[in-house]
């Protein structure tokens, strides 16, 4: 595998995201927030993976998919010149549609290990809220470590293997790449700016 190419790829990856996806700055706020509070997770994980678990899933993943569902334009993109059909069809990753999958296995876990205790014979029976909680924070981190590799090998197969192993480490490292990328958006926000008006530009010089 050829390390300028993956870089490249990587580059191309993150471009496509941000200009297709993240035209609102109140998305790119959520993103702000989600990136922080992922990083904290991060650093959870050495300590307490399933605290680490609650605060991706409760904080970060809800923070950065309501910016994406309720905030960004899905209209005629006329930045990008594409409809929002032809970019969920081109979408490397999880696209809305794949998102409202994963976002309802997340949400319907809690429930399925409040009928069945021992999570069909995974778990001991949790006996207070608190076991309970620790629980569903283990299967939350089941279902993210289980997404972002069946997305990935997924990729495989529809795509290629430096694709798929592109898009998980741009995964891994959004957090990172969006905390620099959108932390003046707040800022924006508050000055009333509900658009990106710089994205036009970029596109136009890409």
């Amino acid at each position: 595998m050829d390390i300028k190419d993956f870089r490249e790829q990587l580059r191309t990856q993150r471009w496509d995201d941000h200009r297709f996806y993240h035209h609102s700055r109140i998305n790119q706020s959520l993103h702000f927030v989600s990136a922080a509070s992922f990083l904290i997770s991060y650093v959870m994980m050495f300590f307490d993976p399933v605290v680490a678990a609650l605060i991706g899933w409760l904080v970060s993943m809800t923070s950065r998919q309501a910016g994406h569902f309720f905030f960004e334009p899905k209209g005629y993109d006329h930045v990008n010149d594409a409809t929002h059909e032809h970019k969920e069809e081109i979408k490397v990753g999880y696209n809305l549609q794949r998102k409202v999958v994963l976002m309802a296995i997340w949400a319907l876990s809690p429930a399925v290990l409040y009928v069945d205790p021992t999570m069909f014979g995974l778990f001991t029976p949790w006996a207070s809220p608190a076991d309970f909680m620790r629980q569903v924070a283990k299967i939350w981190l089941a279902i993210g470590i289980g997404g972002l590799l069946f997305r990935t090998v997924h990729l495989f197969f529809i795509r290629d293997i430096e694709t798929g192993l592109v898009w998980m480490t741009k995964i891994l490292t959004d957090p990172f790449h969006d905390l620099k990328l959108y932390h003046k958006a707040p800022l924006f926000l508050l000055k009333g700016e509900l658009i990106d008006p710089g994205l036009e530009k970029h596109v136009r010089h890409a």
